[in-house]
């Protein structure tokens, strides 16, 4: 399977963007879908995730309330809907394919990584 993720770019505290995850090669419908994010220095953190469906998410604390995970499945494509972006949101975001359908924080229990898009926020 491939995951190719887009839509990054250096924006002003306060935008917004979002960003896309195309996947091919597999049945992206039958698993769960997660967003990570690294930053300069730092190891890779939890960002948010969603079943299979669609009807589970969970966040990371820091960007609840500001960040939405969806999917379009007959699109094979996920979404990170990132609003009020902070200086300390500036990171490689990765979208990454779950090895179950289930909705989930654990980065062991993905499988398959996008190559990264890169998002900078300043000040």
């Amino acid at each position: 399977v491939q995951l190719q993720a887009s839509g990054g770019g250096l924006v002003q505290a306060g935008d917004s963007l979002r960003l896309s995850c195309a996947a091919s090669g597999r049945t992206f419908s039958r698993y769960a879908l997660g967003w990570f994010r690294q930053a300069p220095g730092k190891e890779r953190e939890f960002v948010a995730t969603i079943s299979r469906g669609g009807d589970v998410t969970y966040y990371a604390d820091p960007v609840k309330g500001r960040f939405t995970i969806s999917r379009d499945n007959a699109k094979n494509t996920g979404y990170l809907q990132m609003n009020s972006l902070k200086p300390e949101d500036t990171a490689v975001y990765y979208c990454a394919s779950g090895t179950t359908a289930s909705a989930t924080r654990r980065v062991d229990l993905y499988d398959y990584w996008g190559q990264g898009t890169l998002v900078t926020v300043s000040s």
